[in-house]
C-alpha cells in the first residue's frame, strides 16, 4: 500500500472510531507529527475525506471533523435500509452453501470483542458474501460510518441489548442459509430500523441537531 493510502486509511479509521471527535479541529502540522509523516500525505488524505463529507476545510483554521446531524444520521440509515437487504438477496441468489455457512462465526460474540466491531463485521460479511463488489463497498462504508453514530451516542442509547442483537444475527443467518429471500429481507430491515430508532433517539437527547 502506498504511504498516502495508508495515512488516509488511518485517519479515516480514527474519525470513524471517534479518536477524533465530531467537531474537533485538525491541523496538518499536528497530524503529520501524530502519524510520523510529512504534511503532503496528510493534506491529500484530508482532501479525500472532505469529498466523503467526513471533514470540512475551515478557513485559516485547518480542518474540522464534521459534526453529526440528525438529518445525516437518518439519511445514512435509510440508505442502509435500501442496500443491505439487496446484498442479502444477492447472497442468497449467488453465494454457495460454504460461503453462507461461513456466517456461522457470527452466531456468538467472542469473549473480549467490542460489540460495535463485531456488529460491523457481521453486516459487512453479508455484504461481502453477496458477490457484488460495488454493493459491498458501498454497504461497508455506510456500516462503518454508522459505527461513528453509535460511538458518539453510546452513553445515551437505551434498549441496546448485545445478547438480543447477537440472537437476531443468528436468526438472520438461519434465513440466509435457508435461502428465504422474503423473510431475510424483512428481518434485516426490522433489525436496521430498530438500530436507527435507538441511535436517532439517543442523538435527539444530546446537543446534536440537524
Amino acid at each position: 500500500m502506498l504511504l498516502r493510502d495508508n495515512v488516509y486509511e488511518r485517519i479515516r479509521s480514527d474519525i470513524l472510531t471517534c479518536v477524533f471527535a465530531p467537531g474537533e479541529q485538525l491541523r496538518e502540522q499536528d497530524m503529520a507529527a501524530h502519524y510520523a509523516t510529512s504534511r503532503q500525505p496528510i493534506r491529500d488524505a484530508l482532501l479525500r475525506l472532505e469529498r466523503e463529507h467526513l471533514v470540512t476545510i475551515a478557513p485559516r483554521q485547518g480542518y474540522q471533523v464534521n459534526p453529526i446531524s440528525l438529518t445525516d444520521a437518518q439519511d445514512l440509515f435509510r440508505f442502509r435500509l435500501a442496500i443491505e437487504p439487496a446484498c442479502a438477496t444477492e447472497a442468497i441468489e449467488r453465494a454457495d452453501d460454504a460461503a453462507l455457512a461461513g456466517l456461522d462465526r457470527f452466531r456468538t460474540l467472542p469473549d473480549g470483542q467490542d460489540f460495535t466491531e463485531y456488529n460491523r463485521a457481521f453486516h459487512c460479511a453479508i455484504a461481502n458474501v453477496s458477490g457484488n463488489r460495488r454493493m459491498a463497498i458501498v454497504a461497508c462504508d455506510l456500516i462503518s460510518q454508522a459505527d461513528r453514530l453509535v460511538r458518539v451516542s453510546l452513553g445515551a442509547i437505551k434498549g441496546r441489548d448485545p445478547a438480543a442483537l447477537v440472537a437476531e444475527h443468528g436468526a438472520i443467518i438461519d434465513l440466509l442459509q435457508r435461502r428465504d429471500v422474503r423473510a431475510s429481507r424483512k428481518l434485516l430491515k426490522a433489525h436496521i430500523s430498530q438500530a436507527e430508532k435507538r441511535v436517532i433517539t439517543a442523538l435527539s437527547r444530546s446537543a446534536i441537531r440537524s
